[in-house]
């Protein structure tokens, strides 16, 4: 029987641990809870002793970012799987044991349970929804969203699905693949780090799926909100750190291509008056030149991967949502979508 243990990462947490806690805590008897202090210097690490004694606390000495900060937190966590559960995730009964089934088969690495929003428990939540998916110039997508077109949950995805990437925000792994891959990598800080993971995992031969029958409710944007230009920043940076490591064909066309796809966006931010967005756009590609050789080096490591990965739109997203108008991940051609492509 293979352990399971929960990993929440916290910093300067203690509002949404006070909130989030006591569902993980009544509906988890089957995990060994850990709190991951990323550094906090808030109360965080008091309240969870005085309150919640059985679960195990391992402490970070600084902020290492959502990457680094689970990199070190993992290194003190022995189960056989653990599912890295943001703190503002509310949990349901039963809802482990559907992910927990799903990983009886051993070419799964990871899953995820369907992600509805906390605050309209009728619709799916931005990150993650119900499972992730990138197009063919690896902007990232998901059952339930399509960029800020989030769909309510009316039943239609209830089957379980092969996914490219799963979400952070609820990310059941195998400890022994975590570690195998050197976890996430930390460069990235936070954004995107998951997807980075779940490709380079999907080239070792490995799968992701999402599991609709385990249902989790996420506030979102409990760190930095969905309209912050550092989240922007780090969006877009990372995007293009994970595709010069992990894009399989010649990379110089397809980065240029996808930096002057970006520059279309900072454009359109310009126009929009948002002077942060457009700066942060070119920040993001100023941090490309500059680690360019780095990220390189990580891609030449990374060439023993040859598998295919799954989950790959090959249309784009970008046409099929702002052009054709396409607003939902069932109105995409579905052709497109089949597994390898």
């Amino acid at each position: 029987m293979e352990t399971v243990a929960i990993a929440i990462l916290n910093f300067n947490g203690k509002d949404h641990l006070e909130q989030f806690l006591p569902s993980v805590s009544k509906h988890s008897d089957s995990a060994k809870i850990y709190v991951i202090d990323n550094g906090s210097t808030d109360k965080s690490v008091s309240f969870i002793r005085s309150n919640y004694p059985q679960i195990e606390i391992i402490i970070n000495e600084s902020n290492y970012g959502f990457a680094g900060g689970y990199n070190q937190g993992m290194l003190s966590i022995s189960e056989d799987l653990v599912v890295l559960l943001n703190s503002d995730v509310e949990v349901t009964e039963n809802w482990l044991l559907p992910l927990i089934t799903s990983m009886q088969n051993t070419a799964i690495a990871g899953c995820q349970p369907k992600i509805k929003s906390f605050q309209n428990r009728d619709s799916f939540e931005h990150a993650g929804a119900c499972g992730g998916f990138i197009d063919v110039d690896y902007f990232p997508f998901c059952r339930g969203r399509l960029f800020n077109d989030i769909e309510v949950d009316s039943g239609q995805y209830e089957t379980e699905s092969t996914v490219f990437w799963v979400s952070g925000a609820a990310f059941m792994i195998r400890n022994s693949v975590f570690r195998e891959m050197n976890g996430f990598d930390s460069d990235f800080f936070a954004h995107m780090e998951e997807i980075d993971l779940c490709w380079r995992i999907q080239r070792s031969g490995l799968e992701f799926k999402v599991i609709p029958s385990s249902t989790v409710y996420h506030l979102g944007g409990g760190t930095m909100g969905y309209e912050s230009p550092t989240k922007l920043y780090l969006n877009f940076r990372n995007n293009l750190f994970m595709l010069i490591k992990n894009h399989p064909g010649f990379l110089i066309p397809k980065l240029l291509r996808r930096m002057a796809l970006d520059g279309i966006a900072a454009i359109k931010f310009l126009i929009e008056g948002k002077w942060k967005f457009f700066w942060v756009v070119f920040l993001a590609h100023v941090a490309i030149y500059t680690n360019f050789s780095k990220m390189y080096q990580k891609r030449r490591a990374l060439k023993k991967y040859k598998k295919k990965p799954k989950g790959i739109y090959s249309g784009s997203i970008l046409w099929a949502n702002f052009i054709q108008r396409t607003k939902t991940f069932s109105d995409l051609n579905q052709q497109k979508m089949k597994p390898g492509n």
